[in-house]
């Protein structure tokens, strides 16, 4: 929300406040570490590492919760037919409930 100064004596102006980007007190905020606090894994060993926690995971065909690669989703191939057949029926649809006709509840 603006904010009303006083710029000079009879002089007023609107002044939107500014809001600092959030910053980290790290060197390099936008690196994120390999290191990670000691975590037992499904072969009872203890890592602190991302990416020797990772491979254990995939050598175990275990998949990581955010990191698994979904398969793209495929359009459907409906024919010219199927697709007309549809509009014939959303106009008929139409047609009925401008006339009036409504489902029972």
């Amino acid at each position: 929300m603006a904010e009303l100064i006083e710029v000079e004596p009879g002089r007023w102006r609107f002044v939107r406040p500014t809001i600092a980007p959030a910053r980290s007190a790290l060197p390099c905020p936008s690196i994120i570490s390999d290191i990670m606090p000691p975590t037992e894994h499904v072969d009872g060993r203890f890592y602190t590492s991302k990416s020797g926690f990772s491979a254990v995971t995939r050598a175990h065909g275990l998949t990581e919760v955010g990191t698994e690669k979904f398969k793209p989703k495929r359009r459907g191939t409906d024919t010219r037919a199927v697709k007309e057949a549809r509009r014939q029926s959303l106009r008929v649809a139409v047609e009925r409930f401008k006339a009036g006709d409504r489902p029972r509840t």
